[in-house]
């Protein structure tokens, strides 16, 4: 073990510790071991495993500080790992020096603008456990190439950039556990133009990753979610997002989980991911998914989607299960729309979901822009959707309206509104289908119809007020 004050380091919170930091991790025994103190340094500290073989950092319970008062990382961890994950593609020596860096226990604090906490690159086994980050811009960043990424029990905290960010990353098999990433304001976890495969995101508690607390001036309009995969010039496929809290504060143009992938009628370049299991609430869209092919959305409770809870556009092979869309009851009062909306899909299945409006059909939080929609679940220009065993509840102006749908089946769903005034006007409304079904499903009358469409449409067994 080697203790940074043996090799000069104050930790007074006064004295750059630069040099002495980095004499200590090029010249110590591998574990180097932070005392409790604040630890200023000005440059970046450079972890070359190739040069320096294996190493671990760890901050003695948490008691150690490490303030960067410069541009760019505190940490730098740096490997030459270019193959695959599979034992073959591994030299020798990666394995004797490069394998598993491990940092933990620490905490790093940003006091210059560009200040950055940790940047891993080309790196084999990556394990963080134990971190804190906060007030820098990026909390970390993975970039170029990596393998088998661990980021555990970390607090990711009060960043002006991203919390977790990979880019231009390629990368196999990274999970993110147990961590609270908070308050950062270009996304909690973020993925730009990445080649990525294996990506676990479980039990994290990711929250208000916007600009509101954070003030930067003329930032409140730029585009953000707690998770934002953007593919850009990759693929991004093999992922879950699992037994989650993402939640938010509302942003203009923010999303609770936002999937942009690439356009394209055969490829899209992300999906063959899972939603499941997660409480998600309070932003203009909790999930908003562009341009993906392959996506299983269960067993969530989403809620307070200011102008969306699901906007799905130009995708396909998405199914969206049992979930449940609705509202917190302790803000009876003051209630936002719930609602789901398909663009340009084909393919899609719609299966055991509670959708329920709000009691005013209309946002009643103060100042929230009014929400324009034409069913509480929404079809434009979809084909071969089935939409079955679903209950849609108080919707406005209908429960489910479809516009420009071709093959597209509705089975065994219940349509009603249970308000004491009624202000669904048709339980369904199909404009302009084309071979589309209505049978088994129970229908509520609204203030005009049960049923309205400019086409007649094949119905049977259907029990109707």
């Amino acid at each position: 073990m080697s203790n940074v004050r043996d090799f000069g380091a104050k930790g007074d919170g006064k004295t750059d510790d630069t040099e002495a930091l980095q004499h200590c991790l090029r010249d110590g025994n591998g574990l180097v071991e932070f005392y409790r103190g604040d630890y200023l340094i000005s440059k970046t500290l450079v972890i070359d495993l190739a040069q320096r073989s294996r190493v671990a950092l760890k901050g003695t319970g948490g008691t150690a500080k490490i303030i960067m008062t410069g541009p760019g990382p505190a940490l730098s961890l740096q490997a030459s790992h270019t193959g695959s994950a599979d034992p073959g593609t591994f030299r020798p020596e990666e394995w004797q020096n490069e394998r598993m860096p491990t940092i933990s226990e620490i905490e790093i604090e940003g006091r210059h603008p560009e200040a950055d906490g940790i940047l891993i690159s080309g790196v084999m086994q990556p394990t963080l456990t134990g971190v804190l980050i906060r007030r820098v811009r990026h909390g970390i960043e993975i970039t170029k190439r990596a393998r088998n990424v661990l980021i555990s029990h970390c607090h990711i905290y009060q960043n002006t950039g991203i919390g977790i960010y990979l880019n231009q990353l390629n990368l196999h098999q990274i999970n993110i556990v147990g961590c609270h990433i908070s308050y950062n304001r270009l996304g909690g976890i973020r993925s730009e133009n990445c080649e990525i495969r294996n990506f676990q995101i479980t039990g994290n508690d990711i929250e208000y990753n916007n600009n509101k607390a954070l003030k930067v001036p003329d930032a409140d309009d730029i585009a953000t979610a707690e998770i934002y995969i953007n593919v850009g010039e990759g693929s991004v496929r093999e992922g879950t997002i699992s037994s989650n809290t993402i939640q938010a504060t509302y942003s203009k143009n923010g999303a609770n989980i936002r999937f942009i992938g690439a356009g394209g009628e055969k490829n899209h370049k992300a999906g063959m991911w899972c939603i499941t299991g997660n409480l998600i609430g309070s932003q203009e869209t909790n999930i908003h998914l562009t341009s993906v092919r392959g996506m299983s959305i269960t067993g969530n409770f989403v809620y307070s989607g200011h102008h969306r809870n699901i906007l799905i556009e130009d995708s396909k092979h998405v199914t969206l299960g049992a979930n449940c869309f609705e509202h917190n009851p302790d803000y009876a009062q003051t209630e936002l729309c719930t609602g789901v909306t398909f663009k340009n899909c084909d393919d899609c299945n719609i299966s055991g979901m509670i959708l329920q409006d709000g009691q005013a059909g209309k946002h009643t939080v103060p100042n929230v822009v009014p929400i324009e929609r034409q069913g509480l679940l929404e079809l434009f220009n979809c084909r071969r959707f089935n939409i079955s065993g679903s209950q849609i509840f108080d919707g406005a102006p209908t429960g489910i309206y479809l516009e420009n749908c071709t093959d597209t089946i509705i089975t065994g769903c219940t349509v009603l509104d249970n308000r004491a005034t009624k202000l669904m006007r048709s339980a369904i409304y199909l404009k302009k289908p084309t071979r589309c079904m209505i049978s088994s499903s129970r229908l509520g009358k609204g203030s005009e119809h049960v049923v309205e469409t400019d086409v007649e449409v094949q119905q049977s067994n259907n029990l109707l007020d």
